[in-house]
């Protein structure tokens, strides 16, 4: 019996506590991102992480279909690898046509600050933090980057 908690894909997702948004509203701050603005690394430190998945065609008011939850270590090796990613000055300007999933990181710290981050695993493979929850949390977003082989196969292992 595998020990990982992911519940099992549906065709278009159902929202969640966890994963609470669609496709479009996931995206939405992935377009409105200021390239080459915010800090190069983030301070933050997690304790946990939510991985919410979206399908290759989701679209429109698609949910996440597949949610993961990581604690301490791995969690903190995930940011390490989100953190790693080199910031971009510019948002990509060749972005291939290939499908793959969407992923929104949600990393929980101690005091129950939540930082999310939108990774993609095609395309443009942007990885832009999009959201930060939670009192007398460290200012500025980290930069705009884009994502890396390594952060890319660990979002793939359940």
């Amino acid at each position: 019996m595998p020990t990982a908690s992911a519940t099992p894909p549906t065709p278009s997702g159902t929202p969640s506590i966890d994963c609470p948004e669609t496709i479009t509203a996931v995206r939405k701050p992935l377009e409105a991102a200021i390239w080459g603005k915010g800090a190069a690394k983030s301070a933050f430190q997690p304790v946990s992480v939510t991985i919410c998945q979206y399908d290759a065609q989701a679209s429109g008011q698609d949910y996440a279909t597949v949610m993961t939850k990581r604690t301490m270590k791995q969690a903190t090796d995930l940011f390490a690898l989100v953190n790693a990613a080199k910031p971009e000055p510019k948002k990509p300007g060749f972005c291939t046509k290939e499908l793959g999933p969407t992923y929104v990181l949600r990393f929980t710290d101690n005091d129950r600050g939540v930082l999310s981050y939108t990774a993609e695993a095609f395309g443009c493979h942007r990885l832009v933090a999009t959201s930060f929850e939670g009192q007398g949390k460290p200012g500025d977003l980290a930069a705009p980057r884009s994502t890396t082989p390594e952060l890319l196969k660990s979002l793939g292992l359940r």
